[in-house]
């Protein structure tokens, strides 16, 4: 039986480290932030949020190039536990920026709401150290 479980681990283990991906380093001093609008605002539909990068350079998703990435914009949301893994699409939640865009145009339901940046590598897995901008509050207008 412990010969079955060590080889069942072994197992596992490999396949862990086959499926994990190596998080690109981030270049000392990346910051990633977001411009506009400013944290506390009081904004109207539709609202534009646009991206500042300091550090790095913009690459589409798919693009191996050193020290760049692409954005991914989180909606009333926290970043995710694992960052070792690819960011999630997740719809109206998360949004993937795999073109290069650094800026977006919503229409948020009025009320709070929090945007936070995180950036990822041409696979969609955050930088190491991730590279994210401080979480922000606006509220919508009605």
């Amino acid at each position: 039986m412990k010969t079955l479980l060590a080889v069942m681990a072994s197992l596992t283990a490999g396949v862990c480290m086959a499926q994990g991906l190596e998080r690109e380093a981030a270049p000392a001093g990346a910051e990633v932030y977001i411009i506009s609008p400013a944290d506390g605002a009081t904004v109207s539909n539709p609202v534009t949020v646009q991206f500042g990068l300091k550090g790095m350079g913009i690459a589409p998703a798919g693009i191996k190039m050193d020290n760049t990435g692409h954005h991914h914009l989180f909606i009333d949301t926290n970043l995710p536990d694992d960052l070792s893994k690819p960011i999630p699409a997740v719809d109206g939640k998360i949004i993937h920026f795999g073109k290069g865009q650094t800026e977006t145009t919503l229409t948020l339901t009025p009320g709070k709401h929090t945007l936070q940046l995180l950036l990822g590598d041409y696979l969609h897995v955050p930088l190491n150290p991730s590279v994210e901008s401080k979480r922000i509050t606006i509220t919508v207008r009605s």
